[in-house]
């Protein structure tokens, strides 16, 4: 097995650990003596609904709707309907089947149970805005922060303050119903209330916190946006309301289980596994010029760890977007680590997104070799000017060393490993 075989197949055990016909059955909680109505949102929606459909009694009512990504959908169920919608930027379909969620949760009984499906990706899918505020009015606005290179936790600040469903008002709405939230995460930390911008769970930022995020990014909101986050009766549900008195969630994946799957499947192969943890942020190439460094010392020093080893890690970086290519975090990660490497013969990487799509494009990720900037020059390319230009999905895709999957119906946020050989 070469050392791309090796982290083809940890990527592979990573995002397998996070099945959702794995990890949902053990967490369904008992029919109720009522209704029960499965709701939910994000990449993985379809295939937990599907998981939720095989274990549930046959004798016993269910129904209900989801909303995945366009292609993340896993054909029509029995009981449950799936409704596909665009992410990142939220559409007409997003918002009309968010709308369609929020009436079936309404006028429930405490004899009922919400089952709530949350992955991540769903908050620009459960795209249902605000009173006075238009669909066009957030798309602009989620544009306008996907180019800043904000954190995933400003970007749902705002989207919370926006939306007439998420930061906890769905919750409110199926009041006085028992809500039951089944969470994949995606985001560091798993904290359900950032999670797909937390529709069933308090919120804990404000409309101050949610416009000093637009003013530190320089962002100019629509003028009704602006009226908006003005207005103290638009405030989200905060710990404490009674809309929670009935809620619980629970976490089912999370990328730490992800990077200790990977992990095994490099020590069975012989090679040392370093988690350096699942909440590594920042720009990408600026992390992938911290991981060249690491990755470097190991093979001169044996430190902190000694080859043969693999630097695993987790979490979201951004990328501040100031170029004309076609991106993704990964592969600017990668573009990032290969220019800081420079051809190093020991080292090699891989680096996807864990629900199979890097950004907007086709692929998942992409692959590192000690050949890469060799075989790059070969067809004119320079990894340096190919950076400048956020263009790494250009760069990998005519080297040919994408790495292809398809949506892989989860997700668990992106997932990097950094292979140092022996010497030699």
């Amino acid at each position: 097995m070469t050392e791309d075989d090796l982290l083809r197949q940890m990527f592979a055990a990573a995002v397998d650990a996070a099945a959702p016909r794995i990890c949902v059955p053990a967490h369904l909680p008992g029919p109720p003596s009522g209704r029960t109505v499965v709701v939910g949102a994000g990449k993985a929606a379809a295939a937990m609904a599907a998981a939720v459909e095989a274990h549930w009694p046959a004798n016993r009512p269910l129904s209900g709707l989801v909303i995945t990504r366009y292609g993340h959908g896993v054909g029509p169920l029995p009981r449950i309907e799936v409704v596909e919608a665009s992410h990142p930027v939220p559409d007409a379909a997003g918002e009309q089947a968010a709308a369609r969620i929020l009436q079936l949760v309404q006028g429930l009984t405490e004899d009922d149970l919400v089952l709530c499906l949350i992955s991540g990706g769903g908050s620009a899918l459960l795209a249902l805005p605000a009173p006075g505020i238009t669909l066009a009015d957030k798309q602009a606005i989620n544009r306008a922060l996907l180019r800043s290179g904000a954190h995933i936790h400003d970007m749902n600040c705002v989207r919370k303050h926006l939306s007439a469903i998420k930061g906890g008002r769905l919750a409110a709405a199926a009041a006085p119903a028992r809500v039951v939230t089944l969470v994949i995460s995606d985001v560091p930390g798993d904290d359900p209330s950032v999670i797909a911008s937390g529709p069933t769970v308090p919120d804990t930022t404000t409309l101050d916190d949610a416009r000093s995020v637009l003013k530190r990014f320089g962002i100019v909101a629509p003028p009704a946006v602006q009226a908006h986050l003005l207005d103290p009766a638009a405030e989200t549900p905060k710990p404490g309301d009674a809309a929670f008195r009935a809620c619980e969630t629970q976490v089912i994946a999370s990328p730490q289980a992800s990077l200790e799957a990977a992990a095994e499947v490099a020590r069975a192969a012989g090679f040392l596994p370093v988690i350096l943890g699942d909440a590594i942020e920042g720009e990408a190439a600026e992390v992938a010029r911290v991981m060249a460094g690491i990755a470097k010392h190991c093979a001169q020093h044996a430190q902190p760890a000694p080859p043969p080893c693999v630097l695993i890690s987790g979490g979201e970086t951004t990328v501040t977007v100031r170029g004309q290519g076609r991106g993704g975090r990964n592969a600017e990660f990668l573009l990032g680590l290969a220019v800081a490497l420079e051809g190093h013969p020991a080292i090699h990487a891989i680096a996807c997104d864990t629900d199979g799509i890097d950004g907007t494009e086709d692929n998942a990720g992409a692959l590192l070799m000690p050949d890469t900037l060799a075989r790059a020059l070969t067809l004119g390319l320079r990894a340096r000017d190919r950076l400048g230009d956020n263009d790494g999905y250009g760069f990998f895709k005519t080297i040919g060393d994408l790495v292809v999957t398809g949506p892989t119906l989860t997700n668990v946020n992106d997932f990097r490993a950094i292979l140092v050989a022996r010497p030699g």
